[in-house]
């Protein structure tokens, strides 16, 4: 009897470490809220965002939409720097009110080499101006130019810990890795925005999103 004591105890220990490590596992991923069948979500940056080196169509949230059944607007523009990002932002927000954000800006500061320190506090100008109005944010990294891309550059990893946001870091540097993939030596081509709707899906759905 008190041998089969000492078992059940031992087997209920056992239950009890397995559940508070997948808790712990679960609650590692930042979650998104459940998007409402009318949601709209708005994509927003540079040309990375706005689809250049493909056709319209081609775009990251052209195919997101057609993924995800909902409609995404693509709010990128080309050329634009964080500072000019942080200033178009709210209105945009204002006007479209999205259940959700997709942020992948800066890539335009890294070229031309702006100072490190403003467009991190650029980037967190956007995110503020998303809570401020309680819309989530998926945050994209953009990675540093560089021989390779093999990772965003360090500063998107430190906003997406202190903000506690749904982020994808691997997708961008393995698209800017493969020649295949792009039309140019920045930007994707049709097959890279392809890769990156599906990483941003995928996110989307272990978020909580959809």
């Amino acid at each position: 009897m008190r041998q089969f004591t000492c078992s059940a105890i031992n087997k209920i220990f056992r239950l009890l470490v397995l559940v508070i490590l997948l808790t712990a596992c679960s609650d590692s991923k930042p979650h998104l809220p459940l998007l409402s069948p009318e949601a709209v979500i708005l994509a927003f940056g540079d040309s990375l965002t706005f689809g250049s080196g493909a056709d319209r169509g081609q775009s990251y949230p052209s195919v997101l939409a057609q993924l995800s059944g909902h409609r995404v607007i693509n709010a990128g523009k080309p050329g634009e720097v964080t500072a000019e990002g942080a200033r178009r932002l709210p209105a945009l927000l204002d006007r479209h009110k999205p259940e959700l954000l997709i942020l992948c800006h800066g890539g335009n500061d890294l070229l031309r080499r702006l100072n490190k320190g403003t467009t991190r506090t650029n980037i967190e100008a956007m995110i503020t101006a998303a809570a401020q109005r309680n819309i989530p944010i998926l945050l994209i990294g953009v990675p540093q130019p560089a021989l390779m891309f093999l990772e965003p550059a360090g500063v998107y990893n430190e906003i997406a810990e202190k903000y506690g946001l749904a982020y994808e870091s691997e997708i961008l540097p393995a698209v800017e890795a493969d020649n295949s993939l792009k039309s140019d030596r920045i930007h994707p081509n049709a097959a890279g925005y392809q890769q990156l709707a599906d990483a941003v899906y995928e996110l989307m759905k272990e978020s909580g999103a959809l």
